[in-house]
Parts: structure tokens; sequence; C-alpha cells
């Protein structure tokens, strides 16, 4: 199988030749990262098997968000956080689409412009559900924004699951309501005034001439689990799976082929290009440092899991049972399969000698 790393080895200095007046310091750490991870350059840790005295420099993995390979655990988790806050209602997933007049404009100002995208689209379903005859409340979502469409061409967009459920705060009552949640043409028209309001406050203002009908998508999604399970899915994998990359540089042609599911007609299509552009697709998705691509909002916000569990409690909801805590794995041990035992981490690549690695164990045992 192809691997992110060897991709990045054949054409990073075709990359840095053509598009370096792009590489800012969160991509050029992010092409380290991933060229290093889990490799020889990578910092390594000792590990020492207490049954058979064997012990093993372990490479580490980078951790980046972009990484294909990393942040496994982190999604689990973030699933598990997300399940233990779901309501008793019915569930809908809405999708506020930045247009692609505005995608230069988020490339120059990533951090502005992706923040002014989640704040219109929670401030528009948050206005909605106010207004809303059967809500006239709170509302709760799930936020998750994404970057890149299946070509992975830049497409910014956010994602919100939420409830079909209000909380009235000065009456106390929770409100539902099923089977239709808005108009998504009336959700555009709204999202459409408040990311151009918050850009102009922002001092931001487009170059091209902007369409008049923006897309937002609204629809039904049961109970939220399935809904879920697919933003976490894209949340902490990065933007393609190296079980995509199909060929690198084949016969020295210089291109990059990987493999993508077209999102009109479902079928699996195949798109080759230059490596050093391959690059560039792939790391204009890198996010600006400290930037969360996960938020919640409303009653779901982390702060107000006690207000969740008193709904519980009045509705007489039995809650998910907490999945007890998965530790990540442990090494084992190639010679007798026994779990090995982590002795030190962070080591310089390379720079622990065999006797260095006996010393250590010794000492720590």
């Amino acid at each position: 199988m192809i691997t992110l790393a060897q991709v990045i080895e054949r054409f990073e200095p075709d990359y840095r030749a053509r598009y370096g007046h792009t590489l800012g310091p969160e991509r050029a750490q992010a092409l380290r990262a991933m060229l290093c991870c889990r490799s020889r350059m990578a910092p390594q840790l000792l590990a020492a098997c207490p049954e058979c005295a064997e012990q093993r420099l372990v490479p580490h993995s980078c951790g980046h968000r972009l990484c294909p390979h990393c942040q496994h655990h982190e999604g689990e988790q973030w699933l598990e956080r997300q399940r233990r806050l779901q309501v008793p209602a019915e569930y809908f997933l809405l999708t506020f689409t930045l247009p692609a007049e505005l995608r230069a404009l988020a490339a120059r100002h990533a951090k502005c412009v992706y923040g002014a995208l989640f704040s219109a689209a929670w401030s528009t379903v948050q206005t909605f559900c106010r207004n809303d005859r059967q809500l006239k409340g709170e509302a709760g979502a799930v936020a998750v924004l994404h970057t890149h469409s299946r070509r992975l061409d830049l497409h910014p967009h956010v994602h919100l699951v939420m409830p079909g459920a209000s909380l009235d705060a000065r009456s106390r009552r929770w409100r539902t309501k099923s089977g239709y949640l808005f108009s998504h043409t009336a959700l555009a028209k709204v999202f459409r005034a408040k990311l151009l309001a918050a850009l102009a406050q922002a001092g931001l203002h487009p170059a091209e001439p902007l369409p008049g009908k923006w897309v937002v998508d609204c629809k039904r999604v049961g109970n939220g689990e399935k809904a879920l399970v697919y933003l976490g899915r894209y949340l902490y994998r990065g933007v393609i799976r190296e079980a995509d990359l199909l060929a690198c540089d084949h016969d020295g042609s210089g291109q990059v082929s990987f493999r993508y599911r077209d999102s009109q007609s479902g079928e699996s299509k195949v798109r080759t290009l230059p490596g050093a552009e391959f690059l560039h697709l792939l790391l204009q998705h890198v996010l600006p440092k400290g930037f969360r691509r996960a938020r919640n909002y409303g009653f779901l916000h982390p702060n107000k899991k006690g207000l969740i569990a008193l709904l519980h409690l009045v509705l007489r909801i039995v809650p998910r049972p907490p999945t007890p805590h998965k530790p990540r794995p442990a090494f084992a041990c190639p010679c007798c399969g026994k779990p090995m035992r982590i002795l030190r981490r962070r080591l310089p690549p390379m720079a622990v000698s065999r006797a260095d690695s006996m010393h250590a164990m010794e000492t720590a045992v």
C-alpha cells in the first residue's frame, strides 16, 4: 500500500518550488509530522517485555489532525461524549455551505472566515428555533467543520446535528418537533445575511459578485446516532485514506492517483494530478493553530451536562450507559506476544543504542 509519507518524501521538493509562497508555519509542521509519523525519523519510546526481557524502540505517532494514521482513539472518545448528550427527540442534520465565490477569501483568511461560518450557522439555527411556534426556546447542536470535497478541493461547510427540541428557560418547558424542522430556503436567506455581516464586521469584503441563492440542507436523521458516527469518521481521520492512494509517480510520471466516491452518482472514480498539486490540495485543509473543528452549542454545550441529566430524570428516560474506558492498546511483544511495558518516551530519533536500552530497562526494573 502506498503511504502518505512516501508521497510527501517524493514530491515535497516540487511542492516547495511551486507552492512555497503558500507554505506557512502550520502547513510546514503538517508536512514534517506526516513525513515522520511512526518512522525512524520520529521520536522513539522504549518498551520492554516483563516476561522475556525483550526490548524495542518504537517510533511515536505524530498525532496531527490531518494524518490518516492518528487520533482514532480521540475520535472514539469524542463520539462517546456526544452519545451521552443525546436527548429524547428526533434529530436533524443541517449543512451550511460556503459559496464558491468566497473560497479564495477563506484560503487567505481561514481563521476569520471559518469562525464566521460557525457563528452564522449557529446564530441562524438559534433564531429559527426561538421564533418557531412549536419550539419557542433555546436550541442545542453539535457542529463540525469540513473543508474538503471528496475530490479534495476546497469546499468549506459546517454540519450541525441538532435535536428537534428546545428548552424554554422562562417557563422551564421542554418542547419537541418532529417530521419537519425548518425551510431550507428561509435558512439560506438568513444565513447569507448573517455571514456577510460577520465578514464585513471583520473587515473582509468579497472581491467577486456573490450568488443570490445559497445552499443550506436540512434532513431528518432519526435518533442522530448515524449522523454523529458520520461526523466522527471525518473529524479525526484526515481528508484521505491511504487505502485510496492508488499510484505515486508510476513509471516516473510525476503523478499521483487517488480514488474517491462521486457525490452525485455514488460511483467510485479516480483522480490523477501532479504530485506537487496533490500536496497543495492536501495541505490547504490544514486548519489554523488552535482552531476547534468541532463545537457544541446551546443546551448541548459541555457546561450544561447537569441539565441533560435533569432532562433524562424528568422525562423518565434511561440514558445510554457509559462505555467502559478503553485504554490505548498495548504493544505486543514480537517474541512471546505478551503486552510490553513502556519505560521511556520521547527519546530522540535513533539516539538510543542497545547498551543504553539495556541500562534503562535494568534501572527501571
